[in-house]
């Protein structure tokens, strides 16, 4: 449909046609509606920042992570889990919920470190004794903060955080994925304080 030199599409046609867009741009990995594809992606540093080692020295889960990421050799995702699990009182056996989110689904695809941070908010959530719609929405406010804040200081998918096959300590992206451990370690001891401080005085 044309109209004085403007091109009209009808609405039906309009509402399908962003609908493929949408799509298409999930299936290549760039989303028309994505704050993070329209920025810059955050600088990987390879070492703690001043700010970054103030935030993690005080955080229990920090700590914890070196035992599993570095020494036991865990996964990304299985580490931030059974920190989590430690931190929260849970059994440690619930970590083989993370055995197959490591190095992004095994495919690059997400971080282990984000997945298994949205499976300890959930688990934590759960243990507030809420409503379970209560509950979601405070699972969800979390969940809102952790993403913000890891898309502030890393990219969404392993595949832009490491290369394949990095393992050793003295590869530069092993010690990025070390750096944001840490981090999103502190971080989600954070988020999850609040439970454990309420499961101290039941």
């Amino acid at each position: 449909m044309k109209k004085s030199g403007i091109f009209l599409m009808p609405r039906r046609e309009f509402i399908a046609s962003a609908s493929y867009l949408a799509i298409g741009g999930h299936l290549f990995g760039i989303s028309p509606f994505s704050s993070q594809s329209a920025q810059a992606p955050p600088e990987l540093k390879k070492q703690l920042t001043p700010e970054e080692l103030e935030f993690v020295k005080e955080s229990i889960m920090a700590k914890d992570m070196k035992n599993y990421f570095i020494i036991k050799r865990y996964s990304c995702a299985e580490s931030l889990l059974m920190v989590s699990l430690r931190f929260l009182g849970k059994q440690e056996e619930l970590v083989w919920i993370a055995s197959g989110f490591g190095g992004g689904l095994y495919h690059k695809d997400l971080c282990g470190l984000l997945t298994s941070g949205v499976m300890a908010i959930g688990l934590s959530s759960g243990m507030l004794k809420k409503e379970r719609l209560e509950g979601k929405e405070i699972c969800q406010q979390k969940l809102n903060q952790y993403w913000e804040w890891w898309t502030s200081i890393a990219p969404l998918h392993c595949s832009e955080i490491k290369k394949e096959g990095t393992s050793s300590e003295e590869d530069p992206e092993y010690k990025v994925c070390r750096r944001l451990g840490q981090l999103a370690a502190a971080k989600i001891e954070e988020l999850i304080r609040p439970v454990r401080l309420a499961s101290s005085k039941v």
